[in-house]
């Protein structure tokens, strides 16, 4: 039996995840929360014909803790998706004052209650929320750094779409999946697209450059197309189901899979990580080999161009800034 939980379930992200997990046939028991509107959206899923349990939560006021408690009892993955959206002329740091606390919150509540589930995040920004998750549940001495991931697969989904677009549809996203991916961080020039072989069919750095920056800042042209009405929910809950989908595999049939996500490095098992990237962070958005426990291995990709070296050292050093960010929102002191 596994049991998935989604906080922020009746959100932009969370309603669209939460329909794609009902059809997931892993999942046994699929429980929502949410502020407001949770049981509804249970009800109408609950419509769709499966064999999977799934109920709404909603608490009753502010002060109610047994809600959330009940609908996490027993979950072996809970995702993340709680928090506002980003609007236009919002930065991830904007982001930031308000998502922080909510996220900190419910880790709390994750500690507590199922403190041995699987923990996705994907509320923004990431680069700090994950170490906000990480130092709340160090203070409950519940922490498994096998077990806590921040989502970055948007930015894979993007760089095989977008990478498919500039070769004029030649390759297909599929062949791309296996190839390309992704590391660093989550906003803005923290991602580094590795693209591997696929750099000889970029004969100008202008093109090269249009397919990083559209990739880096896709989620600005999301925003705009919405006309502040909106940010990227579907492609974002598309990515966390493929994360939370391959998870699973993990999870119910012990399979060894292979993913990338944002992790803390300096607490796991680690395979050719340059010292520039140990030296100055203790997270990165990594490839990592995942089984029923957890993460067994993280890695670095194994080529780089120099450029793509150049774009990395410069992650490290945003990255940086942004887990302080969320250290200090927990601690309220420097790292």
């Amino acid at each position: 039996m596994v049991k998935a939980t989604i906080l922020g379930a009746a959100g932009g992200i969370g309603q669209p995840l939460s329909l794609l997990l009902r059809l997931n046939k892993k999942i046994d028991e699929l429980s929502l929360y949410d502020i407001v509107n949770t049981v509804g959206v249970s009800a109408d899923l609950s419509h769709i014909p499966t064999p999977q349990l799934i109920k709404g939560y909603v608490p009753k006021d502010k002060s109610d803790n047994e809600t959330i408690k009940i609908a996490l009892q027993g979950s072996d993955i809970v995702i993340i998706p709680a928090g506002i959206p980003r609007k236009p002329g919002m930065t991830r740091d904007d982001l930031f004052k308000i998502n922080a606390g909510i996220v900190k919150s419910l880790i709390h509540q994750v500690g507590i209650n199922c403190p041995n589930a699987f923990i996705c995040i994907i509320s923004n920004p990431v680069n700090s929320t994950v170490p906000i998750a990480v130092e709340e549940l160090k203070k409950l001495g519940v922490y498994n750094p096998k077990k806590v991931f921040g989502i970055t697969t948007l930015d894979n989904l993007r760089l095989e779409q977008f990478l498919s677009d500039s070769l004029n549809n030649k390759v297909s996203t599929t062949d791309l999946y296996n190839d390309v991916l992704t590391i660093g961080g989550h906003s803005g020039d923290s991602i580094v697209p590795v693209i591997n072989s696929w750099n000889k069919n970029f004969n100008d750095n202008e093109s090269y450059d249009k397919l990083i920056n559209r990739v880096q800042f896709g989620g600005d042209e999301v925003v705009k197309a919405k006309d502040g009405k909106g940010s990227a929910t579907l492609s974002m809950a598309t990515a966390a189901y493929r994360f939370v989908d391959n998870l699973l595999d993990a999870i119910k049939f012990n399979k060894i899979i292979k993913e990338v996500a944002f992790v803390k490095i300096d607490e796991l098992e680690t395979f050719k990580l340059p010292f520039f990237i140990t030296k100055h962070t203790q997270y990165f958005s990594l490839p990592i080999t995942i089984d029923q426990e957890g993460i067994k291995l993280v890695e670095f990709p194994g080529y780089l161009t120099e450029k793509e070296v150049l774009m990395t050292k410069h992650a490290v050093e945003k990255v940086k800034v942004d887990v302080s960010k969320g250290f200090n929102f927990v601690h309220g002191s420097k790292l």
